[in-house]
């Protein structure tokens, strides 16, 4: 039976389809280093207590109503101080928009700039900008980055593109690299977007930015989050933000999200937004005003989570920048920051004498089988088939189980042999 056109051809996600696999190996008793999932073990990474106390005080005190179409005022104003707080932007009560995560707060965005073959500017690898696009009809502009930019787009890679685009795409600290857009690259980027708005005039369709920040408290050493408006305060007009509580305080199923952004881009997404209905739930939205407001806890959150995420990343980088020296055809990229690292298996053209893995996905199933070990191939956020590149994600990561799982790498590449 026929559906629409969208549905017809809409892609699933190749991170689910992956992540459910394994689930149903584990469920039969299989051990696998389950590194795929961009979410959290509550039993190792629960939310912070206070938090947890707050959402339990807030449902015993009956908020269970509908929430406002943009979020409580409350929050919105504890999203104002936050921001202010943390990154030096000061946004109004009428300039933010709450909802259940980002995701609905992209899907909205997109729909109140994206016209149809309006063109999308967005790097690869990076997370479900193909499947927005491709959603709202739009036109495809992908930028292939390259490790010697920590994947990340340069403000020369945009240049060519940016005439005649609606929207520009930026994640920092990205998903799923966990790199970061440095700030004097991000102020050439700026300065683009500003350029091309002025050259536009008064009356054409503006460029805008979708900065997703949903990372930007979880930086690691010397790396330091940036973000357009800060750099630049012209950019207020064109930024639109994704932020929220879901990665910074290992909430992702509490589902509280916001966005911030112009005025009138803002009203619209709300408008949308009234029609579908993906608030984040009033109880939650009460606790999460309540707990932005408590610099001492979260200050404390922050101290021992970033630490424990670190520590995981740190491990595992050491862990595979050993096996390099050892001559295997491993790699990976320092932790900067988010709860995941980047790291490259090199292996097509190699066997263990019994398999011959001829192509990328050979490799991911060789380590899935040989190893125990589940990464996300760069392949499914949008980079080539060929890429060796992986994200392995800590969010789930059991620290005493790193070294034996560093064994078991070590012991399947001792395996291999290059034909």
């Amino acid at each position: 039976m026929k559906l629409s056109n969208l549905a017809e051809n809409m892609v699933g996600s190749e991170i689910v389809k992956l992540g459910n696999a394994i689930s149903e190996r584990i469920k039969q008793g299989e051990k696998i280093y389950n590194y795929t999932i961009g979410d959290f073990n509550p039993s190792v990474f629960p939310i912070p207590a206070a938090l947890e106390a707050l959402i339990v005080a807030a449902y015993q005190d009956k908020n269970t109503n509908y929430p406002p179409a943009d979020g409580i005022a409350e929050l919105r104003n504890s999203v104002a101080a936050f921001v202010q707080k943390h990154q030096g932007i000061t946004y109004s009560n009428q300039e933010i928009l709450i909802a259940a995560g980002g995701r609905p707060l992209i899907y909205t965005l997109f729909k109140v700039i994206v016209n149809t073959e309006d063109k999308v500017i967005y790097a690869t690898p990076s997370w479900n900008n193909n499947h927005y696009v491709h959603m709202n009809h739009g036109l495809h502009c992908v930028i292939e980055t390259s490790p010697e930019n920590n994947f990340m787009p340069t403000a020369a890679d945009i240049a060519p593109h940016i005439q005649g685009a609606a929207l520009l795409c930026l994640c920092t600290p990205q998903n799923p690299t966990g790199t970061t857009l440095g700030k004097e690259e991000l102020a050439k980027i700026c300065d683009l977007v500003i350029a091309e708005n002025e050259r536009r005039g008064e009356h054409e369709k503006k460029l805008y930015v979708m900065f997703d920040q949903m990372y930007g408290t979880l930086t690691y050493g010397d790396t330091q989050h940036s973000c357009p408006v800060s750099i630049n305060p012209a950019m207020k007009a064109y930024t639109v933000y994704i932020d929220g509580i879901s990665k910074s305080f290992a909430a992702t199923g509490v589902r509280v999200g916001w966005s911030m952004g112009p005025t009138h881009v803002i009203a619209k997404m709300k408008a949308l937004l009234s029609h579908v209905g993906a608030w984040a739930p009033m109880a939650e939205q009460v606790a999460t005003a309540a707990y932005l407001q408590n610099e001492a806890a979260i200050a404390t959150h922050f101290t021992h989570f970033k630490a424990a995420l670190e520590e995981r990343l740190q491990r595992i980088y050491n862990g595979i920048v050993a096996l390099r020296q050892m001559g295997y055809a491993v790699d990976a990229i320092a932790p900067q920051a988010a709860i995941y690292l980047t790291i490259k298996f090199d292996l097509v053209g190699s066997t263990d004498g019994t398999n011959l893995l001829t192509k990328q996905a050979d490799v991911t199933t060789y380590l899935l089988n040989e190893a125990k070990l589940a990464v996300v191939p760069f392949y499914a956020f949008g980079a080539s088939h060929q890429s060796p590149w992986y994200r392995l994600s800590v969010g789930t990561c059991v620290k005493e189980e790193i070294d034996e799982m560093l064994t078991k790498l070590e012991a399947a590449l001792a395996k291999l042999s290059k034909v």
